[in-house]
C-alpha cells in the first residue's frame, strides 16, 4: 500500500511540475508528421474546429480533427516548407472570408483572396464560412419568382426566390449552361449572384468568367473558384465560402442566387481529405457525415422574414451523373435535400433539344407559387400537354394512317411546342416574351408553320411585338399578368402578323 501511494504521490507532483508548461501549449504546437497537405500537431489544446493555424513561412492551416492530445490540420498552401518539429500557433480566427459591396464582380478563392490580377479586394467586414441556417420561424413562404430566362424551365419548372433546385444530369448535358444563362438574364435586375466553381479546369472557369463579361453580367456576379490543381482542402471550402458572401446580401435584405458547379466534386474532395485525416470510411468510401456535408450547406438558402429584411438566397447546385443513375448516393442526398429537381437526359440532348429537360422526371416541389399569374394562365396545362404527346409518338411511330383528326392535331401541335422551348444558350428571354410565344404556341396559333420554321416564325414574331406592339409586353411586364382587354390584343396581334408571316 506504501508503494502505491508513493506512485500516485509522484504522479501528482510531475502533474504540478509540468502544469505551466502545459499551460502554453493551449495556442502553441509542434509538428509531429506531415504529408499529403495534412499536418498532426502535438498540442493546441485550445484551438476550435475549422479555426485557421499558423505554419512558419506564413502558410495558413486549418483545424479539423481535435483528438485527446494531438491535432490534425489541413494546410491550404504549398506544404513543402513544413518540416516535422516547426511550431504551429493558433491564430484564434475561425477560417473567415471577407464580404462586402466591394466583392461583386470580383473572381476568388475560398479563402477570398483575389485571383482575377485586379489587386486586393477592400473589405472591413469578414464572415466565418460556417453559420448555422436560419430556423423555420426566421423564414418565410417561398412565392417571388426567380427567372432563369429559359422558356422550358420559367413555364414547367418554376424556380421561386429562397428555393433550392437541383441540377441534375450526366456529363456534358448542358447544367453549367442552365446555370451561366440564368445569371446572364438578371443583367438589370435586383439579383446578386454567386458563381461556385469546384474542381474544374483553369481554362474552363477562364471561359465562364470571359462568356459572363461579354454579355455584361460580371457587373452583378462573384466568382469563387477551387480548381482541379488547387489544394483539396480549398475545393471543400469554396462552396461554405460562397455562401458566406450570399449571407452577408441576405441580411441586407437583398435577393442572392447561388450556383454550385458541382457537389459531386465538392464530395470527392470531402471523400479525399477525410480519408487523408484517417476518418473511418463508409458506403463507397464517403464518410458516414456526407450527408451532412450538403445539408447544412443548402440549408442555409432561405428567403428571410419581413421582420429580418426578407432577403433571400437561391440556391442552384449542380449534380453530375453516371450513366444517368440519379439513385447514387450523393444524387440521392442532394435530391432529398432540395425543393426538386431540373434532370437534364443525354438522349434528349443529343437529338438536339437543348436544354435537355426531361420534363416527367424534373420537379420543382414550390410549384405555381413562384410563377407570374401570366405564366401560370398560359403554361398551366404545358407540362400535361407535353406528357400526352410524348405517349402518343410512342404509338404513332406504328403508322399515323388509322389516327383520328383530333390526334394528329395533337401530335402536330406538340411537334411545334417541342420546337418553341428548344432555346440556344447566351440568349435567356424576358418573362413577357416568353408568356406570348408560349400563348401562341399553346392556344393553336402556330399550327400551320412548318415545323422547320417554327424558331424563325418565333424571331420575326418577337421583333414584331416589340416594334409594333411593345404595350402588350409592357402591360405583361407591368402587371404580371393577362387580363382580358390584353389577351384580345395579344390574339388581334398574332393573327395580324401570320396573316403577313403565312401569306
Amino acid at each position: 500500500m506504501t508503494t502505491r501511494g508513493q506512485d500516485i504521490a509522484s504522479v501528482i507532483k510531475k502533474q504540478i511540475e509540468e502544469y505551466g508548461s502545459s499551460a502554453s501549449m493551449v495556442n502553441v504546437g509542434v509538428v509531429t508528421e506531415v504529408g499529403d497537405a495534412i499536418a498532426n500537431i502535438h498540442g493546441l489544446s485550445g484551438v476550435q474546429l475549422t479555426e485557421l493555424l499558423e505554419f512558419p513561412g506564413g502558410v495558413i492551416g486549418m483545424a479539423m480533427n481535435l483528438e485527446e492530445d494531438s491535432v490534425s490540420a489541413v494546410i491550404l498552401g504549398d506544404d513543402k516548407e513544413i518540416a516535422e518539429g516547426n511550431e504551429v500557433r493558433s491564430t484564434g480566427r475561425i477560417a473567415e472570408v471577407p464580404v462586402g459591396e466591394t466583392v461583386i464582380g470580383r473572381v476568388m478563392n475560398a479563402l477570398g483572396e483575389p485571383i482575377d490580377g485586379r489587386g486586393a479586394i477592400t473589405s472591413s467586414e469578414s464572415r466565418p464560412v460556417e453559420k448555422v441556417a436560419p430556423n423555420v420561424v426566421s423564414r418565410q413562404a417561398v412565392n417571388t419568382p426567380m427567372q432563369t430566362g429559359i422558356k422550358a424551365i420559367d413555364s414547367m419548372i418554376p424556380i421561386g426566390r429562397g428555393q433550392r433546385e437541383l441540377i441534375i444530369g450526366d456529363r456534358s448535358t448542358g447544367k453549367s449552361a442552365i446555370a451561366i444563362d440564368t445569371i446572364i438574364n438578371q443583367k438589370g435586375g435586383d439579383l446578386i449572384c454567386i458563381y461556385v466553381s469546384i474542381g474544374q479546369r483553369v481554362a474552363k472557369v477562364a471561359a465562364t468568367v470571359a462568356q459572363l463579361e461579354e454579355y455584361g453580367a460580371m457587373e452583378h456576379t462573384i466568382v469563387v473558384a477551387a480548381n482541379a490543381s488547387d489544394p483539396v482542402a480549398l475545393q471543400y471550402l469554396a462552396p461554405y465560402t460562397g455562401c458566406a458572401i450570399g449571407e452577408y446580401f441576405m441580411d441586407q435584405g437583398k435577393d442572392v442566387l447561388i450556383i454550385y458547379d458541382d457537389l459531386s466534386k465538392h464530395a470527392w474532395a470531402y471523400r479525399q481529405l477525410s480519408l487523408l485525416l484517417k476518418r473511418p470510411p463508409g458506403r463507397e468510401a464517403y464518410p458516414g457525415d456526407v450527408f451532412y456535408l450538403h445539408s447544412r450547406l443548402l440549408e442555409r438558402a432561405a428567403r428571410l422574414s419581413p421582420e429580418l429584411g426578407g432577403g433571400s438566397i437561391t440556391a442552384l447546385p449542380i449534380i453530375e451523373t453516371q450513366a444517368g443513375d440519379v439513385s447514387a448516393y450523393i444524387p440521392t442526398n442532394v435530391i432529398s435535400i432540395t425543393d426538386g429537381q431540373i434532370y437534364l437526359e443525354t438522349d434528349l440532348f443529343n437529338s438536339g433539344t437543348r436544354p435537355a429537360v426531361n420534363v416527367g422526371l424534373s420537379v420543382s416541389r414550390v410549384g405555381g407559387s413562384a410563377q407570374t399569374r401570366a405564366m401560370r394562365k398560359v403554361a398551366g396545362q404545358l407540362r400535361l400537354d407535353l406528357a400526352q404527346y410524348r405517349e402518343l409518338v410512342t404509338f404513332a411511330q406504328f403508322g399515323t394512317d388509322d389516327l383520328d383528326d383530333a390526334t394528329r392535331t395533337r401530335l402536330e401541335r406538340g411537334q411545334r411546342i417541342s420546337e418553341v422551348l428548344k432555346q440556344a444558350q447566351y440568349v435567356p428571354l424576358p418573362m413577357n416574351n416568353q408568356v406570348v410565344v408560349l400563348y401562341a404556341a399553346i392556344n393553336g396559333f402556330m399550327d400551320q408553320v412548318p415545323v422547320d420554321t417554327v424558331k424563325q416564325w418565333e424571331s420575326n414574331f418577337i421583333a414584331f411585338m416589340s416594334s409594333n406592339h411593345s404595350e402588350i409586353l409592357e402591360s405583361i411586364s407591368t402587371n404580371a399578368d393577362i387580363n382580358e382587354e390584353t389577351e384580345t390584343k395579344l390574339k388581334e396581334a398574332i393573327e395580324a402578323f401570320n396573316k403577313v408571316q403565312l401569306a
